[in-house]
């Protein structure tokens, strides 16, 4: 499993984040990612060399052609990140609207006014 902090540093770049997000409505030649992301073929072979080394993408031939898709593992990761943080922010936002409730006299979770 990669690091997270590096899933992070890969997504940053915004030309990396583009081509993505090109990807997610599945698998793509470069040269339709060349349309998409309005960035040169050099530039695009060179993200996603990067994003196929850091296992953001795999690549399969056809024929000539190279077709590009995104896998799954390295969302996974930012997944288990969010909703670690998710339960942190879970517990704040509850006691947040519980003190809200008690604020403007209304009924908190649990029958307690």
């Amino acid at each position: 499993m990669m690091m997270q902090q590096s899933v992070f540093q890969i997504l940053a770049d915004p030309s990396r984040f583009r081509i993505v997000e090109a990807l997610v409505g599945g698998e793509q030649a470069v040269g339709d990612l060349v349309r998409a992301v309005d960035i040169d073929q050099s530039g695009v072979s060179r993200h996603l060399r990067i994003l196929g080394e850091a296992g953001f993408v795999t690549m399969r031939p056809d024929g000539a052609r190279r077709l590009y898709s995104l896998r799954p593992e390295p969302f996974q990761v930012i997944d288990d990140w969010v909703r670690r943080y998710g339960k942190l922010w879970e517990g704040r936002l509850d006691r947040f609207d519980a003190a809200l409730a008690r604020r403007q006299g209304l009924p908190q979770p649990g029958g307690k006014k």
